[in-house]
């Protein structure tokens, strides 16, 4: 290791201070370096300003941690963990609401909505995918283990709503445009691959982050 990044490390570490997470910042923070001068040659006794130039100065990024620390893993999970749960129960009462009061207007957003499932399935893979990216930008490589969790949470209401569909606990002819074999099935493969959806969401913020 150079001067250059020993004299950023060293700074970042006394900004940073007695906070519980300095280790892990600053661990976060030697793999981004490393990172950084593996993509690109950078003069020895440039390599200081270089770091600077590209993350910010030591103080900054201290204040920008001691800012972001306040965003909990705990609110981050529930967050989207809430947001899933809203989505599903927006769905069933939407469905409820159409089967019971036979609106007009209800009719004809069923009709577009039932229409364009595939793309709605499109879209709830993008929220997944939005999940992955904000705990990436927010936790860095300490997110990873977060985002597990976070999904294997998420993902209850999903499997859940399958085996009432699949045992026909749910009124079944109420889903009838979901049950079909074609989008029931895509509706399984999206499932599947939610989780790599994720990780790609992941490794994406995660490198926003640097």
């Amino acid at each position: 290791m150079h001067e250059g990044e020993h004299r950023f490390i060293r700074e970042l570490t006394i900004e940073i201070g007695a906070h519980e997470q300095n280790k892990t910042i600053v661990k976060d923070y030697q793999l981004h370096i490393y990172e950084l001068l593996k993509e690109e040659e950078v003069p020895p006794e440039q390599i200081y300003e270089y770091l600077v130039q590209h993350l910010g100065t030591p103080r900054e990024i201290a204040k920008a941690w001691k800012q972001e620390i306040e965003t909990t893993p705990k609110k981050t999970q529930w967050l989207f963990v809430v947001a899933n749960i809203v989505i599903f129960l927006g769905g069933t009462f939407f469905t409820i609401s159409y089967h019971v009061f036979h609106w007009t207007w209800l009719e004809r957003l069923w009709i577009f909505i039932t229409d364009a499932t595939f793309l709605l399935l499109f879209i709830y893979m993008l929220f997944w995918g939005l999940l992955g990216y904000e705990i990436g930008k927010e936790f860095g490589h300490r997110g990873y283990r977060l985002l597990k969790k976070t999904f294997l949470i998420s993902i209850i209401p999903n499997i859940l709503f399958a085996y009432l569909l699949v045992f026909k606990i749910l009124p079944y002819t109420w889903f009838d445009s979901i049950s079909k074999s074609s989008f029931f099935i895509a509706c399984m493969i999206v499932t599947f691959i939610l989780y790599p959806v994720s990780y790609v969401g992941y490794r994406w913020g995660r490198k926003v982050s640097i």
